[in-house]
């Protein structure tokens, strides 16, 4: 147990938590772990290589996969080093300043692929409901513009939250729930008063994650008026059928969201485990599936990774 305040010497040290009561197996379990980094790491690369290789995926709609998954990987590597750490070599501990920056990666890139998902929706709204006006509203400038408003709004949301922690004493037993560092995790170590840091996160949650998704929301009942005017339904289905890689993308990142704020809100008597597995599967399934899904559902993405692994010929 460590007393720190911005007047001591000492940093504290927190310790991460991997799957209480299987730690005889961590080793076991580092397996699957390590192979869904793996898989997550080479399907965005593939991802990102194709698109900047190939001159058809030049495309508004591709320069905004790309972002996702530059996303994806950042989101990746946050929490890599400590969740292995703990798996594989039983280190526990993380100093203070280390699990600051973590968490800050980790948050930040959670807030970027909210975001990055709504630009998304509304390339999909542009190319259905202003298809003449595409290629001049979303410029290569603009895409650009709104790539680096997505990561400034993400970080600087993000960053008053470590600066607020480093403020706090941490009187509690340091022990996190987590294989890596969260904010709420580390705010509720803190025996200071933490109404503000909590206050500002719920806020956070709401004006990142709550406003993106309800403007998701309204560019699909947009998106969807305008195809129900379309007098063919072929036509419906071919247009409709463009925007199912993007909302399944949507729902892999929402819908673990929305279930470990149910679990943390109503599944206090839950075993730890759930919730750790919960946490686990919203930070590492949309890296791992997002690839899967473009690959499957976008045939130039499909055509382009298996002819950068030479597998084209052969099927």
């Amino acid at each position: 147990m460590v007393v720190w305040s911005n007047n001591d010497t000492m940093e504290p040290i927190f310790i991460l938590k991997g799957f209480p009561g299987l730690e005889y197996v961590h080793s076991w379990l580092s397996i699957p772990f390590c192979l869904a980094y793996l898989l997550a790491f080479i399907g965005n690369v593939s991802i990102l290589s194709v698109i900047w290789t190939e001159s058809s995926l030049q495309q508004p709609m591709y320069y905004f996969l790309s972002i996702l998954a530059l996303t994806d990987l950042g989101l990746s590597l946050s929490t890599l080093p400590t969740m292995l750490a703990v798996l594989c070599l039983d280190a526990w501990e993380i100093r203070a300043s280390v699990c600051y920056v973590q968490l800050f990666f980790i948050h930040t890139f959670t807030f970027l692929e909210s975001s990055v998902l709504l630009a998304m929706a509304f390339d999909r709204f542009i190319a259905i409901c202003r298809p003449l006006h595409y290629t001049t509203i979303l410029t290569n400038s603009v895409i650009g513009k709104i790539g680096l408003t997505c990561l400034l709004r993400s970080m600087g949301v993000v960053l008053p939250t470590p600066l607020l922690l480093r403020q706090y004493h941490y009187c509690h037993i340091n022990a996190l729930s987590h294989a890596f560092c969260l904010h709420q995790d580390v705010l509720k170590l803190s025996c200071s008063d933490a109404s503000i840091n909590s206050v500002y996160g719920l806020c956070v949650v709401i004006a990142t994650l709550g406003v993106d998704s309800v403007f998701i929301l309204l560019s699909y009942a947009l998106i969807l008026k305008a195809v129900l005017g379309i007098a063919s339904r072929e036509e419906q289905l071919k247009v409709l059928n463009t925007c199912v890689s993007h909302i399944c993308v949507v729902l892999i990142f929402f819908v673990p969201v929305i279930g470990v704020s149910m679990v943390h809100r109503f599944g206090k008597y839950l075993s730890p485990i759930v919730h750790i597995l919960m946490a686990d599967i919203y930070l590492l399934l949309p890296p791992l599936l997002n690839p899967v899904v473009y690959s499957v559902r976008t045939k130039q993405i499909r055509l382009g990774i298996l002819r950068k692994f030479g597998l084209r010929r052969k099927l």
